[in-house]
């Protein structure tokens, strides 16, 4: 898999990309189109 430069430019893949933040990590996902995922940034330490 590629790596983006930034996951806001992934945003624009698909009208339905959505991109959410959840414990420390950044994903773009998509529920019409699941190839479109992708995530950015490890979990932290606790």
């Amino acid at each position: 898999m590629k790596v983006a430069n930034s996951l806001r430019s992934l945003k624009k893949r698909h009208k339905d990309c959505q991109v959410v933040r959840r414990r420390g990590r950044v994903y773009v996902i998509c529920k019409s189109n699941p190839k479109f995922k992708a995530r950015q940034g490890s979990a932290k330490k606790k």
